[in-house]
C-alpha cells in the first residue's frame, strides 16, 4: 500500500470519528444546559467548558489508532476493528443513555461495559500496532474518570 493512502485512511478514520463524536456532543447540549445543571454533581466535576475539547482530541487519536490498524497487512484486524466498532457504538450511546434519557443507573452499567470493552480493544490493537494501543491510553484513562464520575453523580442523585 502507498504511503499516502495509508495516510488518507488514517486521517479519514480520525475524521470519521471526530465527526461522530461531535454529532454525539451536539446531541446533548440542550441538556446539559437544562437537565445537567439540575442534579447534584461532585465538588470536583470539571468545567462543561472541558469536555468538548478533551473528547475532540480523543475522538481524534482514536481515529488515528483505527486507521494504524487498518493499514497493517498482518494480525487479526477483523477482531480489532469488530472490538474498536462496539466500543465506540457504547462510547455513542453513553451520552443518549446518561443525557437523553436521564437514566443514570443505566449510563453507569454502560460505561463499565465500554471500559471492559476499550481494553479489550487496546489488547488486541496491541498485537498488530503498538503504537495504535498506546493512543488509546488517554481514552481508557479519561472513561476511567468519567466511569468514577458517572459513579458519584449516580450516588449522589
Amino acid at each position: 500500500m502507498l504511503l499516502r493512502n495509508k495516510i488518507f485512511i488514517v486521517a479519514a478514520c480520525a475524521l470519521v470519528c471526530l465527526a461522530a463524536g461531535t454529532a454525539s456532543g451536539l446531541t446533548t447540549i440542550t441538556e446539559i444546559k437544562t437537565w445537567y445543571v439540575s442534579i447534584q454533581k461532585p465538588s470536583w466535576n470539571p468545567p462543561n467548558w472541558i469536555f468538548g475539547p478533551v473528547w475532540s482530541t480523543l475522538y481524534v487519536l482514536m481515529g488515528i489508532a483505527l486507521g494504524l490498524v487498518i493499514i497493517q497487512p498482518k494480525g487479526n484486524r477483523r477482531m480489532a476493528i469488530t472490538l474498536f466498532a462496539i466500543q465506540f457504538v457504547l462510547n455513542m450511546a453513553w451520552s443518549f443513555i446518561f443525557f437523553k434519557m436521564h437514566n443514570i443507573t443505566l449510563a453507569l452499567a454502560e460505561i463499565a461495559a465500554m471500559w471492559v470493552m476499550i481494553l479489550a480493544t487496546i489488547v488486541t490493537f496491541s498485537k498488530i500496532n503498538k503504537t495504535a494501543a498506546w493512543l488509546l491510553v488517554p481514552y481508557i484513562s479519561w472513561v476511567s474518570f468519567a466511569s468514577l464520575l458517572t459513579f458519584t453523580i449516580w450516588r449522589l442523585n
